[in-house]
């Protein structure tokens, strides 16, 4: 049951691998600094020190705990921070996001000792990932997490396809849920200044066909298949937004801006939002918050990409370059009223399926029935 010797609100404690930028990052910070859920207390543990959302939730007056384990290496002192701040905070329930922080969540809840008193839930927000493109310690942590899913008191998959891909892999869980990422539809929307100003600092025509990629340099993103893509379309420009970016290779009409903070005007200077996945993407924050900014997004066909896009925009096969570039071509050569009918509809979508406020609630709401449920240890 939740701990009725303390009075308040129901406290959550969210438990992540790191704070820096990434879609998982930026959601957590959304749902925490939205007060979309005021009968909820909430905090943050970071595994690792530093990032910009740390910072970010800061200033939004959410506690933030940070550790000092390096990434992909548990540390048993590092452990035993997090069990002395679980017991210390009393939470109703600890809430991991990504695998290592899920692990680690579970060892800090059953080391606290208040694991008949405290709800866990993990979160998933991957889908299919090759594991063969990534070192021995992720499959040994994926692998480790199969094996303890019933452990938790639920597991949250941020798409359908991410749970659906990891019951193959031999998750069973107590209780699964779907609760997709939300968008905050204030901050990404249409900005006309927002679109001349970001062209007129990087040098683009007004006219210019522009495409937007947000995303990280990772296997999953498959850059190469989307530079392929733009090198068969001429006189089409491209954003490069997200880390690593910087220093893919020069090509004609890419502009490769590393991570930024700004992504929200970035993305008002664009006329299509981009996903070139390869695989493992659950619910594409790119794409959404592209939508959100009134961008007709074109995706490959990897998690939720169908739900998210609907018929607003257009889903290719992944790992195929001609066909991302044919669909990229379609949408940018229909008749501009079709485009404009286009972008409206891809906004009105987000907005009216994917607000982050949507989001929360359904959190709030699993929280809410978890805490009031006897825990089976």
């Amino acid at each position: 049951m939740a701990d009725l010797s303390r009075a308040g609100p129901l406290r959550v404690l969210h438990v992540i691998t790191g704070l820096d930028a990434g879609g998982a990052e930026g959601m957590l910070c959304a749902l925490l600094t939205g007060r979309d859920a005021p009968d909820l207390e909430q905090a943050a543990v970071s595994l690792t020190p530093g990032g910009f959302h740390a910072e970010r939730l800061r200033a939004a007056g959410i506690a933030v705990t940070e550790l000092a384990m390096r990434r992909g290496r548990p540390s048993p002192g590092e452990l035993l921070r997090l069990a002395r701040r679980i017991r210390a905070w009393r939470p109703d329930v600890v809430q991991g996001w990504m695998y290592h922080a899920d692990l680690a969540a579970l060892a800090g809840l059953a080391l606290s000792g208040r694991r008949r008193a405290t709800r866990l839930v993990w979160g998933l927000r991957c889908s299919d990932l090759d594991l063969d493109r990534y070192g021995p310690g992720l499959r040994l942590t994926v692998r480790a997490c199969a094996a303890l899913s019933g452990r938790p008191d639920a597991v949250v998959a941020n798409s359908q396809g991410g749970l659906a891909a990891h019951l193959r892999i031999g998750y069973r869980p107590r209780r699964a849920a779907v609760i997709h990422n939300g968008i905050d539809i204030t901050a990404f929307a249409p900005d006309p200044a927002a679109r001349a100003a970001v062209r007129r600092t990087l040098g683009i025509d007004p006219a210019a066909p522009l495409l937007a990629h947000v995303a990280r340099v990772d296997p999953m993103k498959d850059h190469a298949g989307f530079l392929a893509a733009l090198a068969g379309l001429p006189g089409v420009q491209a954003l490069a937004i997200g880390a690593g970016t910087e220093r893919l290779p020069p090509a004609a009409g890419l502009h490769r801006l590393g991570r930024r903070d700004d992504v929200p005007r970035l993305l008002a200077a664009a006329d299509l939002a981009v996903s070139s996945s390869a695989f493992g993407e659950g619910f594409s924050n790119a794409v959404a918050e592209g939508m959100a900014a009134g961008l007709p997004a074109v995706a490959t066909d990897v998690g939720d990409a169908r739900r998210i896009v609907g018929d607003t925009g257009l889903v290719v096969p992944p790992g195929d370059p001609a066909a991302l570039a044919a669909a990229i071509g379609a949408l940018l050569g229909a008749d501009p009223a079709v485009r404009r009918t286009r972008a409206d509809s891809a906004r009105a979508r987000i907005v009216e399926n994917f607000p982050v406020a949507r989001t929360a609630r359904r959190f709030a709401e699993l929280y809410r029935e978890l805490a009031g449920a006897e825990t089976q240890g």
